[in-house]
Protein backbone atom coordinates (compact mmCIF):
# COMPACT_ATOMS: atom_id res chain seq x y z
CA UNK A 1 0.00 0.00 0.00
CA UNK A 2 1.50 3.75 -1.26
CA UNK A 3 2.30 5.39 2.29
CA UNK A 4 0.25 8.83 1.82
CA UNK A 5 0.93 10.45 4.95
CA UNK A 6 4.41 10.59 3.09
CA UNK A 7 3.12 12.77 0.26
CA UNK A 8 1.14 15.31 1.97
CA UNK A 9 2.81 17.12 4.99
CA UNK A 10 2.47 20.25 7.19
CA UNK A 11 4.29 23.15 5.44
CA UNK A 12 7.06 23.91 7.73
CA UNK A 13 9.01 26.61 5.37
CA UNK A 14 10.45 23.54 3.62
CA UNK A 15 12.19 24.36 -0.04
CA UNK A 16 9.24 23.67 -1.90
CA UNK A 17 8.84 24.38 -5.97
CA UNK A 18 5.89 26.31 -6.19
CA UNK A 19 3.00 25.49 -8.42
CA UNK A 20 0.86 28.59 -10.19
CA UNK A 21 -3.14 27.34 -10.34
CA UNK A 22 -4.66 29.44 -13.29
CA UNK A 23 -8.35 29.00 -14.90
CA UNK A 24 -9.23 30.98 -18.66
CA UNK A 25 -10.24 33.79 -16.24
CA UNK A 26 -7.41 34.25 -14.59
CA UNK A 27 -4.95 33.16 -16.93
CA UNK A 28 -4.09 36.90 -18.80
CA UNK A 29 -4.11 38.51 -15.65
CA UNK A 30 -1.98 36.39 -13.91
CA UNK A 31 0.71 36.13 -17.06
CA UNK A 32 0.93 40.02 -17.34
CA UNK A 33 2.67 39.45 -13.97
CA UNK A 34 4.91 37.13 -14.99
CA UNK A 35 8.61 37.57 -15.88
CA UNK A 36 8.94 38.32 -19.98
CA UNK A 37 10.68 34.94 -20.47
CA UNK A 38 8.11 33.05 -18.75
CA UNK A 39 5.33 34.80 -20.88
CA UNK A 40 7.86 33.83 -24.37
CA UNK A 41 7.91 29.99 -22.98
CA UNK A 42 4.06 29.64 -22.52
CA UNK A 43 3.40 31.56 -26.04
CA UNK A 44 5.83 29.03 -27.56
CA UNK A 45 3.82 26.33 -25.57
CA UNK A 46 0.70 27.72 -27.07
CA UNK A 47 -0.26 27.59 -23.03
CA UNK A 48 -3.37 29.69 -22.53
CA UNK A 49 -5.13 28.39 -19.66
CA UNK A 50 -7.99 26.80 -20.85
CA UNK A 51 -7.51 22.93 -21.63
CA UNK A 52 -7.77 21.33 -17.94
CA UNK A 53 -5.04 19.62 -16.76
CA UNK A 54 -2.26 20.95 -18.99
CA UNK A 55 0.62 22.68 -17.10
CA UNK A 56 3.98 23.92 -18.05
CA UNK A 57 7.11 23.94 -16.16
CA UNK A 58 9.12 27.24 -15.66
CA UNK A 59 12.88 27.26 -14.99
CA UNK A 60 14.20 29.26 -12.78
CA UNK A 61 17.67 28.75 -12.38
CA UNK A 62 18.62 25.41 -12.00
CA UNK A 63 15.16 24.50 -10.63
CA UNK A 64 11.67 25.09 -12.00
CA UNK A 65 7.92 26.49 -11.17
CA UNK A 66 4.57 25.12 -12.84
CA UNK A 67 1.66 26.38 -14.09
CA UNK A 68 -1.14 24.10 -14.24
CA UNK A 69 -4.82 24.91 -16.05
CA UNK A 70 -7.94 24.45 -13.59
CA UNK A 71 -11.58 24.61 -14.32
CA UNK A 72 -11.75 27.20 -11.48
CA UNK A 73 -8.82 28.03 -9.45
CA UNK A 74 -10.87 29.01 -6.46
CA UNK A 75 -12.92 25.69 -6.40
CA UNK A 76 -10.84 22.68 -7.03
CA UNK A 77 -12.37 19.57 -7.42
CA UNK A 78 -10.53 16.60 -6.03
CA UNK A 79 -8.95 15.68 -9.05
CA UNK A 80 -8.08 19.10 -10.14
CA UNK A 81 -3.56 18.10 -9.18
CA UNK A 82 -3.77 14.23 -9.78
CA UNK A 83 -2.43 14.69 -13.53
CA UNK A 84 0.62 16.82 -11.84
CA UNK A 85 1.26 14.04 -9.08
CA UNK A 86 1.35 11.59 -11.75
CA UNK A 87 3.43 13.49 -14.31
CA UNK A 88 5.60 16.10 -12.39
CA UNK A 89 9.22 15.17 -11.16
CA UNK A 90 10.07 13.68 -7.88
CA UNK A 91 10.22 16.48 -5.53
CA UNK A 92 8.68 18.72 -2.78
CA UNK A 93 6.12 20.92 -3.96
CA UNK A 94 3.43 23.68 -2.55
CA UNK A 95 0.53 25.80 -4.08
CA UNK A 96 1.32 29.11 -5.10
CA UNK A 97 -1.44 30.91 -3.43
CA UNK A 98 -4.22 29.13 -1.02
CA UNK A 99 -4.44 25.38 0.30
CA UNK A 100 -5.16 22.09 -1.76
CA UNK A 101 -8.09 21.25 0.68
CA UNK A 102 -9.95 18.17 -0.90
CA UNK A 103 -7.71 18.56 -4.49
CA UNK A 104 -4.85 16.85 -1.86
CA UNK A 105 -6.89 13.32 -2.43
CA UNK A 106 -6.59 13.15 -6.21
CA UNK A 107 -2.94 14.08 -5.61
CA UNK A 108 -2.19 11.21 -3.33
CA UNK A 109 -4.11 9.13 -5.85
CA UNK A 110 -2.46 9.90 -8.92
CA UNK A 111 0.98 8.22 -7.11
CA UNK A 112 -0.92 5.01 -6.35
CA UNK A 113 -0.56 2.37 -8.47
CA UNK A 114 -2.02 -1.39 -8.60
CA UNK A 115 1.65 -2.73 -9.42
CA UNK A 116 1.28 -6.18 -7.68
CA UNK A 117 2.21 -8.15 -11.12
CA UNK A 118 4.62 -5.90 -12.67
CA UNK A 119 8.31 -6.05 -12.98
CA UNK A 120 10.73 -4.04 -10.83
CA UNK A 121 11.52 -2.32 -14.38
CA UNK A 122 8.00 -0.70 -14.17
CA UNK A 123 8.71 1.08 -10.34
CA UNK A 124 7.74 4.42 -9.60
CA UNK A 125 10.24 7.50 -10.49
CA UNK A 126 9.88 8.62 -6.45
CA UNK A 127 7.28 10.53 -4.57
CA UNK A 128 5.67 14.06 -5.38
CA UNK A 129 5.05 15.74 -1.66
CA UNK A 130 2.83 18.70 -1.23
CA UNK A 131 3.00 21.17 1.53
CA UNK A 132 -0.29 21.90 3.59
CA UNK A 133 -0.65 24.39 5.90
CA UNK A 134 -3.75 23.36 6.69
CA UNK A 135 -2.55 20.38 8.84
CA UNK A 136 -5.20 19.38 10.61
CA UNK A 137 -6.71 17.85 7.44
CA UNK A 138 -3.82 15.82 6.34
CA UNK A 139 -5.30 12.57 8.38
CA UNK A 140 -8.88 13.28 6.77
CA UNK A 141 -7.26 13.56 3.23
CA UNK A 142 -4.81 10.48 3.66
CA UNK A 143 -7.71 8.29 5.30
CA UNK A 144 -10.13 8.73 2.08
CA UNK A 145 -7.02 7.89 -0.35
CA UNK A 146 -5.92 4.73 1.88
CA UNK A 147 -9.60 3.83 2.10
CA UNK A 148 -9.98 4.02 -2.25
CA UNK A 149 -6.62 3.07 -2.70
CA UNK A 150 -7.98 -0.38 -0.95
CA UNK A 151 -10.81 -0.46 -2.69
CA UNK A 152 -9.28 -0.23 -6.43
CA UNK A 153 -6.25 -2.79 -4.98
CA UNK A 154 -8.70 -5.65 -4.37
CA UNK A 155 -11.33 -4.73 -7.38
CA UNK A 156 -7.82 -5.66 -9.46
CA UNK A 157 -6.85 -8.08 -7.85
CA UNK A 158 -7.48 -11.46 -10.73
CA UNK A 159 -9.69 -13.77 -9.07
CA UNK A 160 -7.50 -16.96 -8.99
CA UNK A 161 -5.82 -14.46 -6.14
CA UNK A 162 -9.05 -13.25 -4.46
CA UNK A 163 -11.25 -15.85 -3.36
CA UNK A 164 -13.85 -15.90 -0.31
CA UNK A 165 -10.65 -17.05 1.81
CA UNK A 166 -8.55 -13.82 0.54
CA UNK A 167 -11.32 -11.68 1.18
CA UNK A 168 -11.72 -12.88 4.35
CA UNK A 169 -8.00 -12.12 5.19
CA UNK A 170 -8.27 -8.95 4.12
CA UNK A 171 -11.30 -7.84 6.56
CA UNK A 172 -9.03 -9.73 9.43
CA UNK A 173 -6.46 -7.23 7.65
CA UNK A 174 -8.36 -4.13 8.07
CA UNK A 175 -9.57 -5.23 11.86
CA UNK A 176 -6.03 -5.62 12.86
CA UNK A 177 -5.54 -2.83 15.88
CA UNK A 178 -8.69 -1.23 15.58
CA UNK A 179 -10.37 -3.04 18.68
CA UNK A 180 -12.55 -5.17 16.06
CA UNK A 181 -13.66 -8.33 16.00
CA UNK A 182 -14.33 -10.82 13.24
CA UNK A 183 -16.36 -13.72 13.35
CA UNK A 184 -17.05 -16.31 10.07
CA UNK A 185 -19.28 -19.26 9.05
CA UNK A 186 -18.13 -20.91 6.24
CA UNK A 187 -18.84 -24.05 3.99
CA UNK A 188 -21.04 -26.45 5.60
CA UNK A 189 -22.08 -24.54 8.42
CA UNK A 190 -23.94 -22.08 6.34
CA UNK A 191 -26.79 -24.30 5.12
CA UNK A 192 -28.73 -24.00 8.45
CA UNK A 193 -28.82 -20.04 8.73
CA UNK A 194 -27.35 -18.70 5.46
CA UNK A 195 -29.15 -20.87 2.70
CA UNK A 196 -29.16 -18.43 -0.20
CA UNK A 197 -25.61 -18.07 0.71
CA UNK A 198 -24.68 -21.73 0.79
CA UNK A 199 -26.68 -22.27 -2.25
CA UNK A 200 -24.63 -19.13 -4.67
CA UNK A 201 -21.41 -20.66 -3.53
CA UNK A 202 -22.05 -24.35 -3.24
CA UNK A 203 -20.41 -25.32 -6.50
CA UNK A 204 -17.28 -23.74 -5.75
CA UNK A 205 -14.70 -25.71 -4.75
CA UNK A 206 -13.39 -26.64 -1.33
CA UNK A 207 -10.52 -23.90 -1.54
CA UNK A 208 -12.84 -21.57 -2.45
CA UNK A 209 -15.77 -22.57 -0.17
CA UNK A 210 -18.57 -19.61 0.66
CA UNK A 211 -18.32 -17.75 4.06
CA UNK A 212 -20.11 -15.29 5.68
CA UNK A 213 -17.48 -12.73 7.13
CA UNK A 214 -18.71 -10.40 10.02
CA UNK A 215 -16.69 -7.33 11.65
CA UNK A 216 -18.15 -5.62 14.58
CA UNK A 217 -17.07 -2.40 16.32
CA UNK A 218 -17.51 0.31 18.42
CA UNK A 219 -19.54 0.51 21.91
CA UNK A 220 -22.52 -1.87 22.30
CA UNK A 221 -24.56 0.87 23.33
CA UNK A 222 -23.67 3.46 20.23
CA UNK A 223 -26.25 3.47 17.56
CA UNK A 224 -25.94 1.27 15.39
CA UNK A 225 -24.93 1.34 11.47
CA UNK A 226 -24.56 -1.62 9.61
CA UNK A 227 -22.97 -2.42 6.01
CA UNK A 228 -23.25 -5.29 4.23
CA UNK A 229 -21.50 -5.58 1.01
CA UNK A 230 -21.76 -8.01 -2.10
CA UNK A 231 -18.86 -10.77 -2.23
CA UNK A 232 -19.20 -12.36 -5.67
CA UNK A 233 -14.99 -13.28 -5.87
CA UNK A 234 -15.73 -14.65 -9.36
CA UNK A 235 -19.24 -14.55 -11.15
CA UNK A 236 -19.34 -17.36 -14.15
CA UNK A 237 -22.63 -16.60 -14.31
CA UNK A 238 -23.59 -20.50 -13.15
CA UNK A 239 -25.43 -22.50 -15.30
CA UNK A 240 -26.91 -19.55 -16.87
CA UNK A 241 -23.57 -19.13 -18.21
CA UNK A 242 -22.33 -15.85 -19.09
CA UNK A 243 -20.67 -14.98 -22.47
CA UNK A 244 -17.16 -14.68 -22.34
CA UNK A 245 -17.24 -10.76 -22.69
CA UNK A 246 -19.56 -10.51 -19.96
CA UNK A 247 -17.43 -12.66 -17.94
CA UNK A 248 -14.11 -10.51 -18.79
CA UNK A 249 -14.88 -7.91 -16.05
CA UNK A 250 -16.03 -10.62 -13.33
CA UNK A 251 -13.20 -10.63 -10.80
CA UNK A 252 -14.77 -6.87 -9.92
CA UNK A 253 -18.00 -8.59 -8.62
CA UNK A 254 -16.48 -8.23 -5.15
CA UNK A 255 -16.69 -5.06 -5.06
CA UNK A 256 -19.19 -4.16 -2.83
CA UNK A 257 -17.54 -6.21 -0.59
CA UNK A 258 -14.49 -4.00 -0.82
CA UNK A 259 -16.58 -0.85 -0.91
CA UNK A 260 -18.07 -1.82 2.60
CA UNK A 261 -14.51 -3.29 4.33
CA UNK A 262 -13.42 0.30 2.99
CA UNK A 263 -16.26 2.40 4.51
CA UNK A 264 -15.73 0.59 7.81
CA UNK A 265 -11.99 1.19 7.49
CA UNK A 266 -12.97 4.90 7.12
CA UNK A 267 -15.37 4.72 10.14
CA UNK A 268 -13.56 2.79 12.75
CA UNK A 269 -10.49 5.02 11.78
CA UNK A 270 -12.46 8.21 12.44
CA UNK A 271 -13.57 6.91 15.95
CA UNK A 272 -17.31 7.66 14.95
CA UNK A 273 -19.57 6.76 17.57
CA UNK A 274 -21.50 3.97 15.99
CA UNK A 275 -21.89 0.37 16.92
CA UNK A 276 -20.39 -1.25 13.50
CA UNK A 277 -21.30 -4.32 11.87
CA UNK A 278 -20.02 -5.16 8.98
CA UNK A 279 -21.33 -8.49 6.94
CA UNK A 280 -19.72 -9.61 3.61
CA UNK A 281 -21.17 -12.65 1.99
CA UNK A 282 -18.13 -13.89 0.09
CA UNK A 283 -18.69 -16.72 -2.38
CA UNK A 284 -17.49 -17.77 -5.75
CA UNK A 285 -20.56 -18.56 -8.61
CA UNK A 286 -19.07 -21.69 -10.40
CA UNK A 287 -20.52 -24.36 -12.56
CA UNK A 288 -19.79 -27.93 -11.23
CA UNK A 289 -22.64 -30.63 -10.23
CA UNK A 290 -23.72 -29.02 -6.84
CA UNK A 291 -24.33 -25.35 -8.78
CA UNK A 292 -27.71 -24.04 -8.11
CA UNK A 293 -30.07 -24.34 -10.62
CA UNK A 294 -32.86 -22.31 -12.22
CA UNK A 295 -36.09 -23.15 -10.95
CA UNK A 296 -34.85 -24.06 -7.81
CA UNK A 297 -36.27 -23.27 -4.56
CA UNK A 298 -34.83 -21.90 -1.85
CA UNK A 299 -36.16 -20.94 1.95
CA UNK A 300 -34.25 -17.89 2.89
CA UNK A 301 -33.11 -16.97 6.47
CA UNK A 302 -35.99 -14.44 6.86
CA UNK A 303 -38.31 -17.53 5.94
CA UNK A 304 -39.34 -16.11 2.27
CA UNK A 305 -38.91 -18.92 -0.08
CA UNK A 306 -37.32 -17.54 -3.10
CA UNK A 307 -37.19 -19.14 -7.03
CA UNK A 308 -33.96 -19.17 -8.66
CA UNK A 309 -35.14 -17.45 -12.13
CA UNK A 310 -31.47 -16.74 -13.39
CA UNK A 311 -28.21 -18.08 -11.71
CA UNK A 312 -26.67 -15.21 -12.95
CA UNK A 313 -28.98 -12.90 -10.71
CA UNK A 314 -26.65 -14.39 -7.82
CA UNK A 315 -25.39 -10.51 -6.21
CA UNK A 316 -29.22 -10.01 -5.10
CA UNK A 317 -29.56 -13.81 -3.50
CA UNK A 318 -26.44 -13.50 -1.10
CA UNK A 319 -27.14 -10.21 0.40
CA UNK A 320 -30.79 -11.04 1.02
CA UNK A 321 -29.55 -13.65 3.79
CA UNK A 322 -27.02 -11.09 4.71
CA UNK A 323 -29.49 -8.02 4.75
CA UNK A 324 -32.22 -10.16 6.97
CA UNK A 325 -29.35 -10.97 9.90
CA UNK A 326 -28.33 -7.32 9.86
CA UNK A 327 -31.89 -6.05 9.97
CA UNK A 328 -33.03 -8.42 12.76
CA UNK A 329 -31.04 -5.55 15.37
CA UNK A 330 -32.86 -2.72 13.60
CA UNK A 331 -30.20 -0.59 12.91
CA UNK A 332 -30.23 2.77 12.71
CA UNK A 333 -28.94 2.90 9.60
CA UNK A 334 -28.31 -0.06 7.06
CA UNK A 335 -26.62 0.09 3.96
CA UNK A 336 -25.81 -2.48 1.24
CA UNK A 337 -23.84 -2.18 -1.54
CA UNK A 338 -22.49 -4.16 -4.49
CA UNK A 339 -22.32 -4.81 -7.92
CA UNK A 340 -25.26 -5.70 -9.29
CA UNK A 341 -26.95 -4.80 -12.29
CA UNK A 342 -25.99 -3.74 -16.14
CA UNK A 343 -29.65 -1.92 -16.06
CA UNK A 344 -28.14 0.28 -13.93
CA UNK A 345 -24.79 1.27 -16.47
CA UNK A 346 -27.53 1.36 -19.21
CA UNK A 347 -29.46 4.44 -17.30
CA UNK A 348 -26.56 6.43 -15.79
CA UNK A 349 -23.30 4.97 -17.08
CA UNK A 350 -20.01 3.81 -14.94
CA UNK A 351 -19.24 6.77 -13.24
CA UNK A 352 -22.31 7.64 -11.39
CA UNK A 353 -23.92 4.74 -9.13
CA UNK A 354 -27.97 4.92 -8.21
CA UNK A 355 -29.22 4.88 -5.18
CA UNK A 356 -32.47 3.56 -3.36
CA UNK A 357 -34.14 4.40 -0.28
CA UNK A 358 -37.62 4.97 1.53
CA UNK A 359 -36.01 7.51 4.52
CA UNK A 360 -36.56 11.03 2.76
CA UNK A 361 -34.05 12.88 4.75
CA UNK A 362 -31.18 10.41 4.31
CA UNK A 363 -32.60 10.71 0.35
CA UNK A 364 -32.00 14.78 0.75
CA UNK A 365 -28.79 14.69 3.13
CA UNK A 366 -26.54 12.02 0.58
CA UNK A 367 -26.90 14.01 -2.78
CA UNK A 368 -25.96 16.88 -0.80
CA UNK A 369 -22.79 14.92 0.63
CA UNK A 370 -22.13 13.60 -2.77
CA UNK A 371 -22.05 17.16 -4.21
CA UNK A 372 -19.14 18.43 -1.65
CA UNK A 373 -16.94 15.22 -1.86
CA UNK A 374 -17.14 14.76 -5.74
CA UNK A 375 -19.09 11.41 -5.10
CA UNK A 376 -21.69 11.09 -7.57
CA UNK A 377 -25.26 9.53 -7.05
CA UNK A 378 -28.58 9.63 -8.12
CA UNK A 379 -31.66 8.65 -6.87
CA UNK A 380 -34.19 6.04 -8.40
CA UNK A 381 -37.26 5.19 -6.93
CA UNK A 382 -38.68 2.09 -4.98
CA UNK A 383 -41.69 1.62 -7.41
CA UNK A 384 -44.14 0.03 -5.71
CA UNK A 385 -46.10 -1.03 -8.95
CA UNK A 386 -43.14 -2.89 -10.25
CA UNK A 387 -42.71 -4.99 -6.78
CA UNK A 388 -45.30 -7.54 -8.81
CA UNK A 389 -43.00 -8.51 -11.73
CA UNK A 390 -41.15 -10.71 -8.48
CA UNK A 391 -44.15 -12.53 -8.23
CA UNK A 392 -43.34 -16.36 -8.25
CA UNK A 393 -46.09 -19.09 -9.16
CA UNK A 394 -44.27 -21.56 -6.88
CA UNK A 395 -42.58 -19.29 -4.19
CA UNK A 396 -43.10 -16.37 -2.57
CA UNK A 397 -41.04 -14.11 -5.16
CA UNK A 398 -38.64 -14.92 -7.86
CA UNK A 399 -34.91 -13.52 -7.85
CA UNK A 400 -35.72 -11.86 -11.43
CA UNK A 401 -38.20 -10.33 -12.75
CA UNK A 402 -41.21 -11.76 -15.61
CA UNK A 403 -40.19 -9.07 -18.24
CA UNK A 404 -36.78 -7.38 -18.94
CA UNK A 405 -37.95 -3.87 -17.61
CA UNK A 406 -36.01 -1.63 -15.02
CA UNK A 407 -33.68 -4.23 -13.40
CA UNK A 408 -31.73 -2.14 -11.17
CA UNK A 409 -35.24 -1.14 -9.71
CA UNK A 410 -36.48 -4.84 -9.78
CA UNK A 411 -32.96 -5.68 -7.91
CA UNK A 412 -33.58 -2.85 -5.26
CA UNK A 413 -37.68 -4.23 -4.54
CA UNK A 414 -36.32 -7.64 -4.34
CA UNK A 415 -33.45 -6.66 -1.69
CA UNK A 416 -36.32 -4.32 -0.16
CA UNK A 417 -38.25 -7.91 0.78
CA UNK A 418 -35.56 -8.93 2.97
CA UNK A 419 -35.20 -5.40 5.20
CA UNK A 420 -38.46 -4.46 7.45
CA UNK A 421 -36.89 -3.49 10.87
CA UNK A 422 -34.57 -1.33 10.22
CA UNK A 423 -34.65 2.56 10.76
CA UNK A 424 -33.31 3.64 7.63
CA UNK A 425 -32.37 1.72 4.76
CA UNK A 426 -29.63 2.46 1.56
CA UNK A 427 -29.13 0.11 -1.40
CA UNK A 428 -26.21 1.50 -4.00
CA UNK A 429 -25.96 0.04 -7.22
CA UNK A 430 -22.06 0.05 -8.25
CA UNK A 431 -19.90 -0.44 -10.95
CA UNK A 432 -16.60 -0.21 -8.76
CA UNK A 433 -14.73 0.26 -11.91
CA UNK A 434 -13.60 3.16 -14.41
CA UNK A 435 -13.45 2.26 -18.20
CA UNK A 436 -10.72 4.36 -19.00
CA UNK A 437 -8.57 6.31 -17.38
CA UNK A 438 -8.74 10.03 -15.71
CA UNK A 439 -6.41 11.83 -13.72
CA UNK A 440 -6.22 10.39 -10.54
CA UNK A 441 -8.38 7.37 -11.72
CA UNK A 442 -6.62 4.75 -13.74
CA UNK A 443 -8.56 2.29 -16.21
CA UNK A 444 -9.47 -0.23 -13.72
CA UNK A 445 -10.89 -0.83 -10.04
CA UNK A 446 -12.77 2.53 -8.37
CA UNK A 447 -14.06 3.21 -5.34
CA UNK A 448 -17.83 4.94 -5.69
CA UNK A 449 -20.19 6.10 -3.55
CA UNK A 450 -18.03 5.22 -0.12
CA UNK A 451 -16.76 8.86 0.38
CA UNK A 452 -20.61 10.28 -0.07
CA UNK A 453 -22.28 7.42 2.62
CA UNK A 454 -19.31 8.36 4.98
CA UNK A 455 -19.91 11.83 4.92
CA UNK A 456 -23.17 11.47 5.71
CA UNK A 457 -22.70 8.74 8.36
CA UNK A 458 -19.74 11.73 9.89
CA UNK A 459 -21.96 14.01 9.85
CA UNK A 460 -24.88 12.29 11.54
CA UNK A 461 -22.87 10.09 14.00
CA UNK A 462 -19.45 12.02 14.77
CA UNK A 463 -21.63 13.64 17.72
CA UNK A 464 -23.68 11.02 18.87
Amino acid sequence: MTDFSSLLVPDRGQKARAIHLVDEGSFDAWLKKRPAEDRALLEAHRFDGKKHHEFALLPRGNDFEVVAAVKSAQALSPWYLAKLAESLPEGTYKLASGEPDKAALGWLLGQHRFDAYRSKEDADRGPRVLLTGDAAQIEAQVRLAEATALVRDLVNTPAGDLGPAELEAAVRDAATGLGAQVRVTAGKELASGYPLIAAVGGAASEQRAPRLIELEWGKADAPRVAIVGKGVCFDSGGLDLKSASGMRLMKKDMGGAAHVLALGQMIMAAGLEVRLRVLIPAVENSISGDAFRPRDVYRSRQGLTVEVGNTDAEGRLILADALALADAETPDVLVDMGTLTGAARVALGPDLPPFYTHDEDLAAALPRHARAVHDPLWRLPLWPAYDQMLDSKVADLNNIATGGFAGSIICALFLNRFVAAAKAWLHVDIYAWTPSAKPGRPEGGECQAARAVYAYLAERFAGA
